[in-house]
C-alpha cells in the first residue's frame, strides 16, 4: 500500500510559479513510477507529467512542455512538479499518483494504482 499526500497548491497570478510536492509512504518509493494529473471544473482528469522510478525518464503532456518540470527524491520519498509561466488554463485540482511498476511512465489514469487527495491550483488572469 502507498499513501500519497500532495502539498503546495494555491492562488497565483498568470505568469507566476508554484511547486507542488507529493510525499509517499508505505513502500520502497523507487519501485514506483509517479505521475501528476489534473482535473479542472467540468472537465475530465488529464495527464500532466510522469517520471520513472529511478528518475531517468520523464514524460509531459504537450500543453505544459517547457513550463513544467517533474523531479523526485528517492531518499525523501517525494516527487515534485515545478510549474512556471502558469496560465489560467492550468487551474485545476492536481493529483499525485503512483504506479506499481518502476519502468512504465503512463499517460492513462488506469495505469496508476494509488492516488493522493489532490491540491487546488488557481491561476488568475
Amino acid at each position: 500500500q502507498v499513501q500519497l499526500v500532495e502539498s503546495g497548491g494555491g492562488l497565483v497570478q498568470a505568469g507566476g510559479s508554484l511547486r507542488l510536492s507529493c510525499a509517499a509512504s508505505g513502500r520502497t518509493f523507487s519501485s514506483n513510477s509517479m505521475g501528476w494529473f489534473r482535473q479542472a471544473p467540468g472537465k475530465e482528469r488529464e495527464f500532466v507529467a510522469a517520471i520513472s522510478g529511478a528518475g531517468g525518464r520523464r514524460l509531459f503532456t504537450d500543453s505544459v512542455k517547457g513550463r513544467f518540470t517533474i523531479s523526485r527524491d528517492n531518499f525523501k520519498n517525494t516527487v515534485a512538479l515545478q510549474m512556471d509561466s502558469l496560465k489560467p488554463e492550468d487551474t485545476a485540482v492536481y493529483y499525485c499518483a503512483a504506479d506499481s511498476t518502476d519502468w512504465r511512465i503512463g499517460r492513462r489514469g488506469d495505469e496508476y494504482d494509488y492516488w493522493g487527495q489532490g491540491t487546488q491550483v488557481t491561476v488568475s488572469s
